[in-house]
């Protein structure tokens, strides 16, 4: 066993309470993620080597752990049901007393889950690799479209609420708490001349005119496990975020981060725009396996979830801004306004091609 951790007999004794088979050989630190601290172990059961993935969570950022292992185990055991489903999902494995958990009533949190052999990717020109994408993101949302969502506990109450998370920006312009509001006029004035057209989702949700599916809600370009050779999707991962909401957010989350011509932090916001060839791939993808099961409405909606979730997250940005920067991870002064202006930016840009978009999608679609 690698000497390269002081606390290996502890993650050794964790993991013995699950039931997994073998003798543990070699412990390796995943230093991917920031949030919760992630181990590799491998297992030699009698000549045959298996690897895990050990992890504590974060009890500070994930207040509901059990609610999290709950969703999970709903959601994986109904995709893995599925005869017709090409993607793999994760396996978490159960302690002796039929837990998919271990939690040690000191704030100490452990899961284990099989490695699946793999490499991820944190962004890709290829438009092949954004149509696989597209297509490991729609086989998830379509093998979870018969579950019943309401089943889910809502783990981040009010997550993608665009109104709700608006209506909080206001309360804390009106408040000004670190005198920050004189300097974003701009992106205030913005924020409140499409206020309606962001907070069209929930409405229709409200209203009834949208269903409540299975969202992801972190529908990354790093959360798809890729094959090594193929470079063709194998299975969703990061599952800690799965809970009742709109797949139009997922859609349009996805399609915010890998479509972009920038970082979601660029500073020079010329150069911000959706790259409609990026677009029109992911979503062939993505309507590949989705054209089915997705309503009306929501095939009508798909491009102005693009356009909600991109003006969500930089009011997300902003609010935390104007709060003195205590949600979002910042690594220099004015940060999150930056942040701010380019998914503004984006998300103009997005309001500038949305005939083109929705074109785009409604011939897919045929």
């Amino acid at each position: 066993m690698d000497s390269i951790l002081s606390n290996e007999k502890e993650l050794t004794d964790i993991a013995s309470l699950f039931q997994i088979k073998g003798k543990c050989i070699n412990i390796k630190v995943i230093t991917a993620g920031n949030i919760n601290a992630t181990y590799r172990l491998d297992y030699d059961d009698e000549g045959e080597v298996k690897s895990y993935i050990l992890q504590k969570v974060n009890t500070y950022v994930f207040k509901s752990p059990e609610q999290i292992m709950s969703n999970i185990s709903l959601v994986t055991s109904h995709i893995l049901a599925k005869d017709d489903c090409n993607q793999k999902t994760l396996v978490f494995h159960n302690t002796k007393d039929g837990r998919n958990y271990y939690d040690d009533g000191e704030g100490n949190f452990w899961r284990i889950c099989d490695n699946i052999d793999s490499i991820s990717l944190d962004s890709c020109d290829d438009y092949n690799v954004l149509e696989a994408v597209g297509v490991a993101f729609g086989e998830f949302q379509n093998a979870l479209a018969d579950f019943d969502a309401s089943k889910l506990f809502e783990t981040i109450h009010d997550f993608h609420n665009t109104k709700s998370r608006i209506e909080n920006l206001l309360k804390d312009i009106d408040e000004d708490p670190c005198n920050r509001v004189s300097e974003v006029a701009d992106e205030i004035n913005f924020v409140r001349e499409n206020m309606e057209l962001a907070c069209t989702l929930t409405n229709m949700l409200e209203a009834g005119e949208l269903p409540l599916r299975v969202t992801h809600n972190d529908t990354k370009f790093n959360n798809v496990l890729f094959d090594k050779v193929t470079k063709y999707p194998i299975a969703i991962i990061d599952l800690d975020t799965v809970m009742p909401g709109l797949a139009m957010h997922d859609f349009g989350d996805a399609v915010r981060f890998a479509c972009s011509t920038a970082a979601e932090d660029e500073k020079n916001t010329d150069i911000v725009s959706i790259d409609v060839d990026k677009f029109t791939a992911f979503s062939k993808g993505f309507i590949s396996k989705t054209c089915k099961s997705l309503t009306e409405n929501e095939i009508n909606t798909m491009v102005l979830g693009a356009i909600t979730i991109t003006i969500e997250l930089g009011v997300r940005f902003l609010d935390d801004y104007i709060t003195g920067d205590k949600y979002f991870k910042t690594v220099y002064e004015g940060h999150n306004l930056i942040r701010t202006r380019c998914q503004f930016a984006l998300a103009k840009d997005m309001i500038a091609k949305r005939a083109m978009l929705e074109s785009i999608v409604k011939n897919i679609c045929k």
